[in-house]
């Protein structure tokens, strides 16, 4: 079966890890990440005897603590991962990070183009098939105090730039290529969306299950997959997860549209 395409140069990029390892490799860094990026943050407060009470309350007041997370998870995650692609003997380039081009971002704002119409068209059919799916519920992103332009910058940085970048490495790079190495297409881009939208249900936080973000992360990852098809390449997805991720905080720390 066709092997991805290194677009710098047109040449075979080999993927020496196939759907099972995907998976599996994939489930344990976004959880392994979670877990030791988390205890690299409250490391602190754990040896000074700190509660559990007193920990969340730490970490929930502060926006500089909140990025510090998400960057030691983000860190934590990408090194898992190279580990596993070192043992491999490959690396990120396999995943489609070569170097950006300008017309990554054409691509991108495409992408945007295709996403948020059939987004609107989904969620529209769904309501009138599913009158009790909430539309209305709210993702819990955190950065609930922030206040004044440094804790803004830190807050973009959680929300429109490590996300994007670790989760399209991830996901888009890592876990569809394994999966389209032995698969046809469309299959690993469905299989590769759905495990997406299922980590965006909010599992464990206390509050129904979020739909209309699972909903809504499915079809943005088609879009992503589409793209990084397209392009032989990762930035364009970035791209246009960092647009959406982006749209998304100018309207609730910014503007406050919601």
């Amino acid at each position: 079966m066709k092997q991805p395409t290194d677009t710098d140069n047109n040449t075979p990029v080999r993927v020496p890890w196939g759907p099972v390892a995907a998976i599996l490799v994939s489930i344990g860094v976004y959880f392994g990440g979670q877990i030791l990026g988390a205890l690299v943050v409250t490391a602190y407060p754990v040896l000074k005897g700190w509660s559990a009470s007193q920990i969340t309350g730490w970490i929930t007041g502060s926006a500089f603590i909140q990025f510090l997370l998400i960057l030691s998870i983000a860190i934590v995650s990408l090194l898992l991962l190279y580990a596993f692609l070192r043992s491999r003997k490959s690396g990120f380039k396999a995943l489609g990070l070569r170097r950006p081009k300008v017309g990554d971002v054409g691509y991108a704002l495409v992408g945007f183009g295709l996403y948020l119409p059939v987004y609107i068209a989904v969620v529209v059919g769904l309501t009138k098939l599913i009158p009790g799916l909430n539309v209305e519920q709210e993702q819990q992103i955190g950065f609930e105090n922030v206040a004044g332009t440094p804790e803004l910058a830190l807050v973009f940085a959680s929300l429109v730039i490590l996300p994007p970048l670790v989760e399209e490495i991830l996901v888009r790079g890592f876990l569809y290529s394994g999966l389209r190495a032995q698969l046809p297409k469309i299959h690993a881009a469905l299989i590769t969306s759905l495990l997406f939208a299922v980590a965006h249900l909010q599992f464990g936080s206390g509050a129904p299950l979020l739909w209309v973000a699972a909903i809504d992360t499915f079809i943005l990852s088609m879009v992503l997959v589409y793209l990084r098809e397209l392009t032989g390449s990762l930035w364009a997805s970035i791209g246009l997860h960092a647009l959406k991720n982006g749209i998304a905080f100018l309207a609730l720390f910014v503007f406050h549209l919601a």
